[in-house]
């Protein structure tokens, strides 16, 4: 016990604080509600900054409803798009956030969770309640981030000749039992924490051995693209909405985005081919100006401030009872 607590208070002094582990556990039960009545929801898709950027008590104060947050970190929506146009009971409004790294590319850093979900026993739902219900609120140190063998991979280990160890990703936000989520203010505040998740960006943006060739790239967004068309239509044919959403970047990392993701042949190329609506940052006065730490996610504030701004948009624009359903461009 006195180890455990020494553990806790290194935690707590490091700026950590209780919260629920994001786990596919955690992301079915928010998937049932569909099945289990709640199929005329609104659903949001996407990576992180959905999942972050997205604060779900401001769009229920707006709205009258919460809706149901499905994003995952460093995977494409198009797994999950592809389960709710699958799903007959879902009748209702999804809005796709569109990270041109991910979206474009295909990746799946998260992407089990629907084979987790029709698969997950009983013993394995009991323990999801009651983890997040009378363990993980009460203890900063019940995080993957700040486990011992997490911390041990992380120190400067000596790398081997001719392979180099790329900085992993570190722990970003918190999360709440209905995936409600926000970036951690250690981002923001701790000058070092900052310094590094940047880092670890930077080294992504870098050319890899690994990287396909452009001919490769490209054919891998027309798959993407021609994937998402066909959700889109067994979607509207069914009567559900679908709108996409190119969530704000800033710095170096939109610097990367639009180097290697260009907006006419990823973006414009999306809308074009699957003719659904689209709501792009930089077409919004109101989208843009948002202060991102590390160039990629909201603050909380931020957050907060940037969902009633898009909500506003999208019942003004898109799906209010007086909307046109005419994207910017279009209407030029």
């Amino acid at each position: 016990m006195l180890l455990t607590a020494a553990w806790e208070g290194y935690w707590r002094d490091f700026g950590a604080k209780p919260g629920v582990s994001n786990t596919y556990g955690l992301w079915a039960i928010q998937r049932r509600r569909i099945d289990e009545g709640e199929g005329d929801a609104t659903v949001l898709l996407g990576a992180s900054r959905v999942y972050y950027d997205i604060e779900l008590p401001v769009w229920e104060r707006l709205d009258g409803r919460r809706p149901i947050q499905l994003s995952f970190e460093g995977t494409s929506p198009l797994p999950y798009l592809e389960s709710l146009a699958a799903d007959s009971k879902f009748t209702g409004r999804v809005l796709v956030g569109v990270a041109p790294d991910v979206f474009f590319s295909g990746f799946e850093y998260r992407g089990g969770a629907i084979r987790y979900t029709s698969k997950e026993s009983p013993s394995q739902r009991v323990g999801q309640w009651l983890s997040m219900r009378l363990i993980e609120p009460h203890l900063a140190f019940e995080d993957p981030d700040f486990s011992l063998a997490t911390v041990l991979e992380r120190q400067a280990w000596p790398e081997r000749p001719g392979k180099h160890v790329y900085l992993e990703p570190r722990k970003l936000g918190y999360h709440e039992a209905d995936r409600n989520s926000y970036v951690w203010d250690k981002v923001s505040d701790d000058p070092e924490y900052r310094a590094l998740w940047r880092r670890i960006w930077h080294e992504s943006f870098q050319p890899s051995p690994d990287n396909p060739t452009p001919e490769q790239a490209q054919k891998i967004v027309q798959q993407q693209i021609e994937r998402a068309s066909r959700l889109v239509a067994q979607l509207r044919a069914r009567g559900v909405k679908v709108l996409f959403v190119r969530m704000p970047s800033d710095g170096e990392f939109l610097d990367f985005e639009n180097r290697n993701f260009p907006r006419s042949r990823t973006w414009d190329a999306l809308l074009t081919a699957s003719g659904a609506q689209g709501i792009h940052f930089e077409d919004y006065p109101e989208l843009r100006g948002y202060y991102m730490p590390e160039w990629s996610h909201m603050t909380r504030p931020e957050a907060e401030r940037f969902t009633a701004a898009l909500y506003r948009i999208i019942m003004r624009d898109f799906w209010g009872p007086s909307a046109s359903g005419v994207h910017p461009q279009a209407a030029r």
